[in-house]
């Protein structure tokens, strides 16, 4: 048979197309998720707003009263979101216009660097719950360190970093360590921990070590200005060099997962910790390993606050990060690159929402219920793929695996009154 007339003109029928590949990626799947919240965050706003609750009233005598109220409001608030966030082309200098993006990029930083430590956990088949009292201990060594040490400026900032990354690994060993020897739920663990953390940075923000001599509010001395992290674009923007450093980060836990012998054990133990015990693979040291990694990262989140934007401990560091580090590595499919992209947008839905709220009175609980709802569909991948009818990831392949054993069984069945005879 002539190549002119081979089915599909030599293409590999055994192989989905471009198309299917697209429709059966979880990148897609992901996109959609938040589409699918940014739709839900809409009926949302449409219901906060008294002009569109309004025209409801009489929608059936004048329903373009209503359509308008409502372009109006989603118009609003969708802008105002992206001022906040992105760029804001009714500010009255270049610097105000371009300030949303680089406040986007500080807030994603500590969530890149918390979501990778998720992420490592993820991987390794273990849910770390404890980022938030991993960012404290982070925190509090490395802002002490930033503080109570009189060093060089450029080893001053190297020291601090390394405190907030010990004091996030000691933190995260705790339960790495017993879930290797006893079996104990680092979930449970992770948690109890959270709570200990907080409370022990509210008792050291009472020690004279912390405040200093006559000072009775609960808040550190300031970082040593030879312990923070440069300005990126000078003093009109709050963006630091923390940003590159999560970069840097996302590069090393891609080359730690992906290229290194401990990343494969890390992978092979979270796929199946009895194959990777059978290869040879020390399950109780890995995991171990994998918790230390995962709190140092958390506790390098720490270093975002602290030594990059507020520069001094108070109860409060933390904020929610470590549990919005959950969200972004489960957006990000705890992929370093989809980590920082998930960070990036939660950090300018953060950044947006803020003005959202201001420009058009729209509660700012409501960016709060668009992460809630991505992690909703996220954490439901059949629910996305039913509402918009997508394939399952390897139907394809399941589908013509299937067929290939029909035509096996169907020219068995064929064969075989020949064999009898």
């Amino acid at each position: 048979m002539s190549e002119s007339t081979t089915p599909a003109a030599g293409r590999d029928e055994s192989q989905p197309g471009l198309a299917r590949q697209i429709a059966e990626s979880n990148g897609l799947m992901g996109l959609l998720a938040v589409v699918s919240a940014l739709i839900v965050g809409s009926v949302l706003i449409l219901i906060a707003d008294a002009d569109v609750r309004m025209t409801a009233g009489y929608l059936m005598a004048r329903p373009s009263d209503f359509l308008g109220a409502c372009a109006t409001s989603l118009g609003e608030a969708y802008s105002a979101l992206l001022r906040g966030g992105l760029f804001d082309w009714q500010a009255s200098s270049t610097a105000r216009m371009w300030r949303p993006l680089t406040e986007t990029l500080v807030n994603a930083t500590p969530l890149i660097f918390a979501g990778l430590g998720m992420a490592v956990a993820f991987r390794a088949g273990l849910f770390n719950v404890g980022g938030q009292g991993q960012l404290i201990l982070g925190a509090v060594v490395g802002g002490y360190a930033g503080f109570a040490w009189d060093l060089p400026a450029g080893l001053h900032l190297v020291v601090a970093i390394l405190g907030a990354i010990v004091g996030g690994a000691l933190w995260g060993a705790v339960p790495g360590v017993l879930k290797a020897t006893t079996g104990a739920s680092e979930v449970i663990t992770t948690i109890m921990l959270n709570s200990i953390g907080a409370y022990l940075i509210a008792h050291m923000l009472t020690l004279k070590t912390f405040i200093g001599e006559g000072n009775s509010n609960p808040r550190s001395l300031p970082v040593g200005s030879g312990a923070t992290y440069p300005l990126l674009l000078g003093p009109s923007f709050r963006l630091h060099a923390g940003f590159i450093l999560a970069l840097l980060t996302a590069w090393f836990v891609w080359w730690l997962l992906e290229r290194s012998t401990l990343g494969f054990q890390f992978r092979a133990t979270g796929l199946n910790p009895e194959a990777a015990r059978t290869a040879g693979v020390n399950v109780p040291r890995v995991t171990a390993l994998v918790m230390i990694v995962s709190g140092a990262l958390c506790g390098l989140a720490a270093t975002g606050p602290v030594l990059g934007t507020q520069k001094y401990l108070t109860a409060s560091i933390a904020g929610s990060i470590g549990f919005d580090a959950m969200t972004v590595a489960l957006l990000g499919r705890s992929k370093p690159l989809g980590t920082v992209l998930a960070g990036i947008l939660f950090g300018g839905l953060t950044a947006g929402g803020t003005l959202m709220q201001a420009a058009t009175g729209t509660p700012i609980d409501i960016v709060l219920i668009l992460q809630s709802t991505i992690v909703l569909f996220i954490a439901a991948p059949p629910l996305v793929r039913a509402i918009y009818r997508l394939p399952a990831p390897g139907s394809f392949k399941r589908a013509q695996e299937s067929k290939r054993l029909e035509a096996e069984t169907a020219a068995a069945a064929t064969a075989a009154p020949g064999q009898e005879a």
